[in-house]
């Protein structure tokens, strides 16, 4: 049984989650599934409701980016089958996975993420150009395998993937990078729903958990994304790297007793 305290914190810190990663378009699964973990809830518990709250997250700020006409759907469409696919079968599989070996997947994941993040700091600004009108047959199969390899850790870890899918588009399909923060709510939507079919094939969700977390990251994705139609985002993903590496410290504590 969860204290009632670590129920408030949770929907204070999923609000606050959704409202900053929401900015850059991402749905915040890299940071809800540790939080629950480290609030007390089961590892099962804690990646299967992250995925929920991904998928409220990126809808919601998802409907901003459309509204903006910042979602390159031709792009994100490409992505949908291999990180769908991959989804599923890392939700499904989530059961399987040994709970030490998955946390210590959790250290590395947000190790890892967090200096990409803290790198932007430094990252000079570049001169971006329009999205690429037509794009080859290898990066339609490169696109596909990085989707499907994306979607299996998104769908085990309980994370939507927009941590890899923004860089990617970014630096790899050579897509603005307002343009593919709000494709990566899209293409979040589906490794997100995906994922949560796979868990439902395994295991029971906490509905009341959902509903109340679901309210908190649906108000905060929906204000982080007007807000990134206005400020930089640079200073706030170096902070989150901060917070990221505080999370793995966090993990890495409890992993070593």
């Amino acid at each position: 049984m969860v204290a009632n305290s670590a129920l408030l914190a949770a929907i204070i810190l999923a609000f606050l989650i959704a409202l900053i990663f929401s900015m850059f378009g991402q749905g915040g699964g890299s940071v809800y599934s540790p939080l629950l973990l480290l609030l007390g809830f089961s590892i099962l518990l804690s990646t299967s409701t992250s995925l929920v709250l991904n998928l409220i997250t990126s809808l919601s700020a998802g409907y901003i980016f459309y509204r903006k006409k910042m979602i390159d759907f031709k792009t994100s469409l490409i992505f949908a089958p291999g990180i769908s696919l991959g989804a599923f079968v890392g939700g499904a599989l989530s059961k399987s996975f040994n709970t030490t070996v998955l946390l210590w997947l959790f250290v590395v994941f947000l190790v890892g993420v967090g200096a990409r993040m803290i790198y932007t700091y430094w990252e000079k600004e570049k001169v971006e150009e329009n999205s690429p009108v037509h794009l080859s047959a290898a990066m339609y199969v490169f696109i596909a395998v990085f989707g499907l390899a994306v979607g299996f850790l998104a769908g085990l870890l309980g994370v939507g993937g927009g941590i890899f899918v923004v860089p990617f588009m970014v630096y790899v399909c050579k897509i603005p990078t307002k343009i593919a923060a709000g494709s990566s709510h899209l293409i979040i939507s589906f490794s997100a729903l995906a994922g949560i079919l796979g868990h439902a094939t395994s295991h029971h969700f906490d509905i009341p958990l959902i509903v109340v977390t679901g309210i908190a990251v649906l108000i905060g994705g929906n204000l982080g994304a007007r807000i990134s139609m206005k400020v930089k985002t640079k200073m706030i993903k170096a902070g989150l790297g901060m917070i990221m590496w505080a999370f793995a410290g966090q993990l890495l504590i409890v992993l070593l007793r």
